[in-house]
This record gives C-alpha cells, structure tokens and sequence, in this order.
C-alpha cells in the first residue's frame, strides 16, 4: 500500500484518504505547498489555520474519549479527530469556536468545576498542528511520536461532515454526566488504549 498522499485509497492503518488529504490542505493558504510536503515527507505534521474549513474543540483526552463514545453510541457520529500531547482534536464546523464557549456558559456547564474541563476552541485566527497523513512509514517517527500525534477518526472525504456547537455541547453535557454518575476522576494522563476503538465511519450523517 503506497503511503504517497497523491496515491488512491487508505494511506495507511490511520484511514486518511487522498480526499481526506485534499480538505486538509484546503485549509491552508498555499494547499499546494502542503500536498508537496506531505508526498515528500509523509510523516509531517502541519500546522493549519482555523476558521474557514474547520474549526478545532480541543479537549482532555480522557473527557474527549467520552464525548466519543457519546457522539458514536448515541448520536450523529463525529468528524475526524486527531490526538495530539495528551488532548484530543475535535474537528467542527466552522462558527463552533465562537459560539460553544457562550452555550456551555448559558447551561451553566462552563463555570462547574466538577463538570466539564475547560475546553480550548480554535477558530478564525488560531492554528492548529494536525498529525501527518500517514506515521507508519519505514524511518518513520519513533512510537513514542506517534502516540502523541495521531489520527483517531481520520479524514476520509474531501467534504466530511463536521459537528456544530449544539452537538458538541449534547455530546460534552453526557458525557460529563456519565462520568459523574460512575464517579470516576478524570486523569490528567491519556489512557494507553485511546486509539482501540474502532468507529464505524459509516454511520456518520
């Protein structure tokens, strides 16, 4: 299986797809230039603006595996999302930086404590790292590298459906629920197992 960026199908165990490659570097002001990159250096990861293709929740690893599981159990489904240094890279849509943040405070979420954790919205002006399209190349990143930056729900289409505000904020007020009810501590340390789960692509709206 060719790991090229240009090449047809998955890249690699990561699902990234050439489309999926194509609406990341749409993201950037010279998408050119990444898409060059990424077919000469496969295992970069890039930095990408916010607020025009994407915007980026940023989130607690363990809160966001929650959010996840609420999204995949019980919901829509979820855009692609990427691990990065101990946080996990909730894809939305563009608007969501400006506009979650003001519902979480409106349902009285944001200032609990006990709650949801302070999220990081990314939106028009940040920039984000996003992990390389393909990181299991020979003379590739150490496994150490590769578990702090990878895929979870990889880009696989060149228009990805992408969660709005309201969604997020459905997802985040379950999950913060059902860690309350099971009493259990939200680590600070991201579990071994965050990319073990498998989520069926298929079923996202």
């Amino acid at each position: 299986m060719s790991s090229a960026p240009n090449s047809a199908g998955k890249l690699d165990i990561s699902g990234v797809t050439s489309e999926g490659v194509a609406w990341l570097a749409s993201a950037g002001t010279y998408p050119r230039s990444t898409l060059a990159l990424w077919e000469e250096q496969p295992n970069a990861p890039v930095v990408l603006p916010c607020g025009s293709t994407f915007d980026v929740v940023n989130v607690p690893a363990v809160f966001g595996r929650w959010m996840l599981d609420r999204l995949w159990d019980e919901g829509p489904g979820s855009g692609p999302v990427a691990a990065y240094r101990g946080r996990m890279l909730l894809f939305a849509a563009p608007g969501t930086a400006q506009r979650l943040p003001s519902l979480l405070e409106w349902e009285e979420w944001g200032s609990r404590s006990d709650g949801i954790p302070p999220f990081l919205c990314h939106g028009t002006g940040d920039a984000v790292t996003v992990p390389a399209p393909s990181a299991h190349d020979c003379g590739g990143p150490s496994p150490a590298t590769r578990l702090e930056s990878r895929w979870l729900v990889a880009p696989d289409t060149r228009h990805p459906w992408l969660p709005g505000p309201e969604i997020l904020l459905w997802a985040a007020v379950r999950a913060a629920r059902a860690a309350a009810s099971t009493a259990v501590r939200i680590s600070i340390f991201p579990p071994q197992d965050l990319d073990a789960k498998v989520y069926d692509v298929s079923r996202r709206r």
